[in-house]
């Protein structure tokens, strides 16, 4: 059985609202992801696919992922 969070980890990035700045917009009209706001955090979910493609997206501009 797979380990939960190593799931979690493949089809979701959680970022603070500041890294988005700018690129939420671009982020959801080039990848079938969902964007949800939880607070103090943005929660990108999608299937590990588009979360692996996302995460490339947003590290050429310059956002660190955890």
């Amino acid at each position: 059985m797979p380990d939960p969070s190593r799931l979690r980890d493949s089809t979701q990035i959680v970022l603070p609202p500041e890294d988005l700045d700018g690129l939420r917009e671009e982020i959801e009209s080039r990848f079938v992801v969902t964007i949800v706001s939880e607070g103090e955090q943005f929660r990108i979910i999608g299937s590990p696919f588009e979360i692996k493609a996302a995460g490339e997206f947003l590290t050429k501009r310059g956002v660190r992922l955890p």
